[in-house]
């Protein structure tokens, strides 16, 4: 894990990147401390939610509430207040291969569905002291790209952090330093075996 980093010591590092001058707050009232204070949050999250990074998700049971949807739905479940996204994966019980459930649907806060179990796993924001090193080099190559042009004003440096990055357009945002972090993190995920399978065992 990367102790110690936080959101204005990656934004420092970034602007180092550019040439610029490091800030030791989001409130310096620099130029600099401006446009971090203002992008920084909207590009962690985003950045987050590109890919299901194995350090930002959670394992929840949702709980039911009193009242039923007003809809086709049977149940509403409450959504967990620091989710990122829609959940990445919804079942009925926290058992490991259980087949995901497919049949439900988002409205508000809320997730409605026609089972009476429902566990989902979720992103949310652990803080930049639980990211692990690759995630954030990531982001430092992240905001060098997003500060490049209105730091410097040079759309050249824009564009050569953005490769930097994510790689180039063709790529759709999985190549360049991306590619690297998320085969990294994929290590993090171990592929399940199949023990009992009937077409398995019949060739046994």
């Amino acid at each position: 894990m990367a102790a110690g980093d936080t959101g204005v010591s990656i934004c420092s590092d970034a602007l180092i990147l550019l040439g610029a001058k490091a800030i030791s707050s989001f409130n310096d009232g620099t130029d600099e401390a401006n446009a971090c204070d203002r992008l920084y949050p909207d590009i962690r999250d985003s950045t987050l939610v590109m890919y299901p990074w194995r350090f930002s998700l959670k394992k929840v049971e949702l709980a039911q509430l009193i009242d039923a949807p007003t809809s086709s739905w049977r149940y509403a479940y409450q959504l967990p207040g620091d989710r990122l996204a829609a959940p990445r994966l919804v079942r009925e019980s926290a058992s490991v291969g259980e087949p995901v459930f497919k049949e439900w649907e988002i409205q508000g806060d809320q997730l409605l569905a026609n089972i009476d179990t429902i566990f989902i796993d979720y992103q949310y924001q652990p803080g930049e002291f639980a990211w692990p090193q690759y995630f954030v080099q990531l982001m430092k190559y992240m905001m060098a790209w997003h500060l490049a042009e209105p730091i410097t004003e040079q759309r050249d440096k824009s564009v050569f952090w953005q490769q930097i990055a994510q790689g180039f357009p063709a790529e759709n945002g999985r190549g360049g330093y991306m590619r690297t972090a998320m085969h990294i993190d994929g290590g993090n995920n171990p592929a399940y075996s199949i023990d009992d399978f009937s077409l398995i065992a019949a060739r046994f």
